[in-house]
C-alpha cells in the first residue's frame, strides 16, 4: 500500500472481487490459473489509519472503498466493567451451531476445475420492489448539493450491497430457501442504511481531517522555511509543500491558519514584494494557537 505500488495493489483486489480469472506464475511452479474463486475481506484498523485511507481519492475512485461496509463502532474504554459483563451461552451455542451446519454443506462447483457454481437466488415481487425504492431514493441524494454527493461511489454500490445482505440473511435462514422475501429486504435495507450513514460520517470526518493535516503541514512550512513576512497562494502552490501545489488546497490551508491566528489577511491593494496585491497574508510569527 505505499505510494508506488497502491494503485497497482487496489486494481488487483478490485479484479479478484469482480471474480475474474486469477492467474499466477511463479519460477518454481509455472503457470496456474484459477477460476471461478471468490473474495471476502475483514479489516480492523486503527482510526487514524483508517482516515488517512478515506481521505485518498485513489482509494474511492478505483472502487476500493465502496465494496466496504464501513462503521466505527463508539469506543468502550471506561465502560469494561468485569461486574457487567454477560453472556448468553445459548445464543452463542445456536449461532455456533447454525454456522457450523453452513460450512459443513458441500459447495456448489464443479468437482473438477473446483470453479465455484452457486445457483441464482431471486427476488420475492415483494422484495424487489423495496430494494427499488431503496435504490431510487438513494440515487436522488447523489444528485447535486444532496446529502450523499461526497460518497457517489459508496451510495452507487448500496442497492447492490443491500441485496447481497439480504442474500446472506435468507440464507442464513435456510440455505434452500427458493427466493429473497420481503422481511429479509427490508432488514437488509436497514444494515444498508446504517452503512452508508457510517460511511458518509468517516468520509466528511476524513476530508476535515486531511484539510487540517495540510494546514498543519503549511504552518510548518511557514515557520521553518519561508523567510518572507508575507504569504501569497502563488508562493504556496509553487514553494510549498507537495500536498498544496494546487490552488484550492492552497487557499483553503491559509484560510485555517487564518482562523487560528497564525495569519493575518492584508488589504487588497497592499504592496507585497515591490507589487498590488489582491490577496496575501501576513504571517504571525509568534502565535500560539496550534491548528
Amino acid at each position: 500500500m505505499n505510494s508506488e505500488n497502491r494503485q497497482k495493489t487496489l486494481a488487483a483486489f478490485n479484479d479478484l472481487w469482480q471474480g475474474n480469472a486469477i492467474r499466477r506464475t511463479r519460477s518454481g511452479d509455472g503457470h496456474a490459473t484459477l477460476y471461478g474463486r471468490r473474495l471476502a475481506v475483514h479489516l480492523m484498523v486503527q482510526p487514524g489509519v483508517a482516515r488517512g485511507f478515506m481521505a485518498d481519492p485513489l482509494a474511492a475512485d478505483t472502487g476500493f472503498l465502496p465494496r466496504f461496509l464501513i462503521c466505527e463502532p463508539p469506543s468502550a474504554i471506561g465502560t469494561r466493567m468485569q461486574a457487567n459483563a454477560r453472556s448468553d451461552d445459548m445464543a452463542l451455542a445456536s449461532f455456533a451451531g447454525r454456522l457450523r451446519d453452513i460450512l459443513e454443506s458441500p459447495l456448489p462447483m464443479d468437482p473438477e476445475t473446483r470453479e465455484l457454481e452457486p445457483r441464482i437466488l431471486p427476488l420475492a415481487p415483494e422484495a424487489r420492489a423495496l430494494l427499488v425504492a431503496f435504490s431510487d431514493a438513494i440515487e436522488a441524494a447523489q444528485a447535486l448539493g444532496g446529502n450523499l454527493a461526497h460518497i457517489t461511489g459508496t451510495a452507487s454500490k448500496s442497492a447492490e450491497q443491500a441485496a447481497r445482505i439480504a442474500g446472506v440473511l435468507t440464507l442464513w435462514r435456510d440455505l434452500q430457501a427458493p427466493a429473497v422475501e420481503a422481511q429479509d429486504m427490508a432488514d437488509a435495507i436497514d444494515l444498508a442504511q446504517f452503512y452508508l450513514s457510517e460511511a458518509s460520517r468517516l468520509a466528511s470526518a476524513a476530508l476535515v481531517s486531511a484539510e487540517i493535516d495540510r494546514a498543519e503541514a503549511l504552518r510548518k512550512w511557514l515557520l521553518e522555511t519561508w523567510a518572507e513576512g508575507e504569504i501569497m497562494v502563488r508562493d504556496v502552490v509553487r514553494l510549498g509543500p507537495n500536498a498544496l501545489r494546487e490552488s484550492p488546497k492552497a487557499r483553503a490551508a491559509l484560510v485555517i491558519l487564518e482562523k487560528h491566528g497564525w495569519l493575518v489577511p492584508l488589504e487588497a491593494g497592499t504592496v507585497v514584494r515591490g507589487a498590488a496585491r489582491t490577496e496575501a497574508w501576513a504571517i504571525v510569527k509568534g502565535a500560539r494557537d496550534v491548528v
